[in-house]
């Protein structure tokens, strides 16, 4: 009889423990997120006439993924920019970026960020490591997660994750160096604000 019971108990043991690992990891399985153009808004900060003033800018078209595993700490990101939706608030200035001489969009359509999810506390990821693509020229960016937030979509009922993110480059490593010559800086301030809802 006790070995009975013995037996049993480390059947319903084994079971039990069969169970809570099927559990962990249904609940660690990657999640994958469409990007939600209407909220996503890369940004940027670059210098006029070295120290006159900053100029800053958006650009208003965007797609991409992301896919997280919150509970084992990983995921990646891809975010595809159309660089002839970069917007200044000033139409002559949108019409001057987009020529050649800066991000000759005929030639170089699209920028491109792809990196995978680091540095996770607490289920939220604090840096992306990855390579960013512009006019053609792709190298190393890591960009600093500043802010990361989850939550129920209020309308679509699923997941919706947020996150700002904020990394630094010199944009004549690109092959982007106007104003070189009047003494602009090279360097340009990158800001990712992103929205992205978890796909049915």
């Amino acid at each position: 009889m006790l070995k009975q019971t013995l037996v049993a108990g480390g059947r319903s043991a084994a079971a039990t423990t069969m169970l809570s690992a099927l559990a962990v990891g249904a609940a660690a399985a990657p999640v994958n997120y469409e990007i939600d153009p209407s909220h996503t808004y890369p940004s940027f900060e670059a210098d006029h006439l070295n120290g006159l003033s900053v100029w800053r800018g958006k650009f208003n078209k965007t797609a991409g993924k992301i896919v997280m595993d919150k509970a084992a700490g990983n995921g990646a990101v891809d975010l595809i920019v159309e660089m002839d939706s970069v917007d200044f608030g000033l139409p002559q200035m949108n019409e001057a970026a987009k020529r050649q001489d800066i991000f000759d969009v005929e030639r170089f359509p699209h920028a491109r960020f792809r990196g995978q999810l680091v540095d996770f506390v607490d289920g939220a990821p604090s840096k992306v490591v990855g390579e960013f693509t512009l006019h053609g020229v792709t190298k190393p960016l890591t960009l600093e997660i500043r802010q990361f937030k989850c939550m129920p979509h209020p309308l679509f009922k699923r997941e919706l994750c947020g996150a700002d993110a904020h990394g630094t480059f010199q944009r004549d490593a690109f092959g982007v160096d106007a104003g070189k010559s009047y003494g602009f800086r090279m360097d340009v301030t990158l800001r990712i604000q992103v929205e992205a809802v978890a796909t049915e």
